[in-house]
């Protein structure tokens, strides 16, 4: 029963902090630990709550989506399936390239912590300088701002970052407005997040098994219920608040990452 509530709380903290700008591997590491959910099934079964986490987007965007399958490459069209290649291609090929070295060497409180600051000062920098908003809406961003932001997304590879919190900041960095950069950066995160989960969880399907299923399932559904939630909610922030708001937060989780670690 403790396991069905670990998994509960887990998938909780996946929906909320998938898609905002305050890392929801932090998040998860930190609620691994304090929970005392920790280990190879673990690890497996984060990668699943995240599949729940990508089904939200995708039912909230779904029209969105279906407009995609169009290929309308005209620059008159707005959001189009162009501007999602073009915003893949970075994080792809360096995830591709870098999988097993990120996966052995970076997933660890130090280097967490590192993300989590210098994301922050990212997100700082981005929402001090406030370039000249040149596209307002989702489907003013154009080709180069696409691939910029895919640019950023790289440095999501390296956990505590955000990926959310990067992409975001380069969107903004380069003339979108908070709330474009935002959808943009769940539509962006469906294939990336979907490709490398299932990778993932090819990986350790040796550490799947049917008597786990009720765990791994409750996790999948409180991940996507709570990333419905917390998509809709945060885009709505976005009008409303600054992102330095986010940076602050991340500074004072990592102040607590660190008093953890030195225990």
């Amino acid at each position: 029963m403790y396991e069905l509530f670990q998994a509960i709380i887990m998938g909780i903290v996946e929906g909320l902090t998938e898609f905002l700008p305050v890392s929801s591997t932090g998040h998860l590491i930190l609620t691994g630990e304090l929970l005392g959910f920790t280990g190879e099934k673990e690890k497996t079964f984060t990668v699943v709550i995240q599949l729940g986490a990508v089904l939200a987007v995708l039912v909230l965007y779904h029209k969105r989506f279906i407009k995609l399958l169009n290929f309308n490459f005209k620059k008159d069209s707005g959001l189009n399936a162009l501007h999602i290649i073009l915003a893949m291609i970075p994080a792809g090929v360096f995830a591709i390239t870098l999988h097993s070295l990120i996966k052995k060497y970076l997933f660890g409180y130090e280097t967490v912590l590192i993300g989590l600051i210098a994301g922050g000062i990212l997100m700082l920098v981005a929402d001090k300088v406030r370039r000249p908003v040149i596209s307002e809406e989702l489907d003013d961003i154009t080709y180069k701002q696409a691939f910029i932001i895919g640019l950023f997304q790289v440095l999501a590879l390296w956990p505590g970052f955000s990926r959310s919190g990067s992409t975001i900041s380069g969107g903004m960095l380069f003339g979108t407005s908070q709330k474009a950069a935002a959808e943009f950066t769940f539509i962006v995160s469906v294939p990336i997040m979907a490709g490398a989960s299932l990778v993932d969880l090819l990986d350790s399907s040796e550490n799947l098994a049917m008597s786990d299923f009720p765990l791994f399932a409750v996790g999948f559904i409180a991940a996507f219920i709570v990333g419905m939630i917390a998509v809709v909610t945060f885009i709505n922030m976005m009008k409303k608040i600054r992102l330095s708001w986010f940076s602050y937060y991340r500074f004072i989780l990592a102040a607590v990452f660190f008093f953890i670690m030195m225990k």
